[in-house]
């Protein structure tokens, strides 16, 4: 049970927020003005559930003291009775909105993202699998309206990428795709095989929230190098005769980002730093993460590339996500773009272990 005075000590800061927000010289610094109104309407949204939580608390207990009376009429014991089922029924319902409440803002949920897929293991057959996956997002994230822009690709002559990097851009694009990062292994028969033998292959994905200028990340000219070079297609000929593609190092880290989809060579260096800029972002979390301790580590959505994730069984129609041990026979639904349900499922177990964590010393 959630005790009344942590919810209270959590309120406390709204009255604190509102007198920050009327310092003079507050309103002019944008980036602060902007948290302290996110933090602010984040507690007033809080304040409703707690007080229907705390109502709900206060009603179980006055019904408990009322029942525990000596010579109460029947009528009134019925009363109590009845209004003590409904309330006890509640609780665990306006406790849970409540814990979610609670939890600290997952910090990037709400951006674009930067997605990139990459064959692993299994050649040819890991490569139209690139493919596969960039269709299965490619249906889903346009079912919700947000919209897909490449920003780098290397296509595979048998058809599908070597790799292919591109941004969603939505608000919330980055909260529903972090889930997929990490390891996806196929097992299917490859249209080269001749004996109808079953294959195993693997692609990896990497999601990134896109950078926003709020996060100060700034590349002086000595701490990158700009690399421009020829667009290549498939079997790496020149496919453009302008030397258009740019790829650009981050020096201190050794990142990298190159974009060569768009013609213009300014368009291609805009992108590569956008990706180049939530790449150093993404590793600044995780470097932040690894100080928190395991425990944030383990969490859905916070695990690194190299981690195995899922698997597409295509003879059986079968997927397995084996973070959460979930099994469905709808894969090719899914490879039309049928996330739906696997999502809802990851993002709950995520907020589950989150709340786990968060108020284990509420208990």
């Amino acid at each position: 049970m959630i005790e009344k005075e942590y919810i209270e000590n959590i309120l406390n800061r709204i009255p604190e927020i509102e007198t920050e927000m009327s310092q003079p010289g507050v309103a002019s610094d944008q980036k602060k003005m902007r948290k302290l109104v996110q933090e602010h309407s984040r507690l007033k949204k809080l304040e409703i559930t707690a007080q229907d939580y705390i109502d709900v608390l206060d009603g179980i207990d006055a019904n408990k003291e009322l029942l525990a009376e000596k010579g109460m009429e029947a009528e009134l014991i019925e009363m109590a009775e009845m209004e003590l089922e409904e309330l006890e029924e509640r609780f665990p319902e306006i406790e849970k909105a409540l814990k979610f409440e609670l939890l600290p803002p997952d910090e990037g949920s709400d951006r674009n993202a930067i997605v990139e897929i990459r064959a692993g293991t299994g050649g040819d057959e890991a490569a139209l699998f690139v493919g596969d996956l960039l269709k299965m997002y490619q249906h889903y994230v346009e079912g919700l309206g947000f919209k897909i822009n490449v920003i780098d690709s290397s296509e595979c002559e048998v058809g599908g990428y070597k790799d292919i990097t591109f941004s969603v851009e939505g608000v919330g694009a980055y909260g529903l795709l972090k889930y997929e990062m990490g390891v996806h292994r196929v097992q299917r028969v490859p249209l080269t095989e001749t004996q109808g033998r079953i294959h195993t292959s693997a692609s990896t994905v990497a999601i990134f929230p896109e950078s926003e200028p709020e996060d100060d990340i700034h590349l002086p000219p000595d701490e990158i190098r700009v690399d421009i070079f020829c667009a290549s297609g498939p079997g790496g000929q020149c496919v453009n005769t302008t030397y258009s593609a740019i790829r650009i190092t981050h020096l201190p880290t050794g990142l990298v980002a190159q974009s060569q989809d768009e013609r213009s060579q300014l368009r291609n260096k805009e992108k590569a730093m956008t990706v180049l800029k939530s790449r150093i972002l993404a590793e600044r979390r995780r470097i932040e993460e690894e100080k928190m301790g395991e425990d944030r580590r383990s969490q859905i959505g916070s695990g690194d590339r190299s981690e195995r994730v899922r698997t597409y069984n295509f003879p059986q129609n079968r997927l397995t996500d084996h973070r959460i041990n979930l099994t469905l026979y709808s894969l090719d639904r899914v490879m039309e773009g049928g996330l739906d349900d696997l999502t809802a499922a990851l993002k709950n177990h995520d907020l589950e272990a989150r709340i786990d964590k968060e108020l284990a010393g509420l208990a």
